[in-house]
């Protein structure tokens, strides 16, 4: 996995909101075994503490189970794959809306900005 690690969160939730990113967008695939805590924090260079915090977490969330001996898994629940999809597009839309707020946009205008690339990408094949 290619993470992206700021400084300006705590480095467990990043962690966690790439690892939902993943799962959501499929590039980890329901019941798929995940790597150790210990490897995703060499890979990320982190602390294997911060990456089991965020495992943890995430096991609490359901969207990942634990099989003794066996390491962790993705969820192979799809309700709670789509409910984590849904709230993270969510979460996307909130921060494009209030971005779009700040820029003095209205609701209206930013669904006409938001059809006109609609048709953008349907002229361009894109959809």
């Amino acid at each position: 996995m290619d993470w992206q690690i700021r400084d300006d969160l705590p480095i467990y939730s990043q962690i966690m909101y790439q690892l939902e990113l993943a799962i959501a967008s499929g590039a980890l695939s329901p019941g798929e075994r995940l790597p150790s805590a210990r490897d995703m924090a060499m890979d990320a260079g982190v602390n294997p503490n911060t990456v089991q915090r965020a495992m943890l977490e995430l096991e609490r969330e359901g969207i990942v189970y634990t099989q003794r001996t066996a390491g962790r898994f993705v969820t192979e629940d799809e309700e709670i794959v789509s409910s984590l999809r849904m709230s993270l597009a969510r979460e996307r839309t909130q921060e494009y809306l209030d971005a779009m707020e700040k820029l003095g946009f209205g609701r209206g205008e930013m669904l006409e900005l938001l059809s006109e690339f609609n048709k953008e990408d349907s002229a361009d094949g894109n959809i």
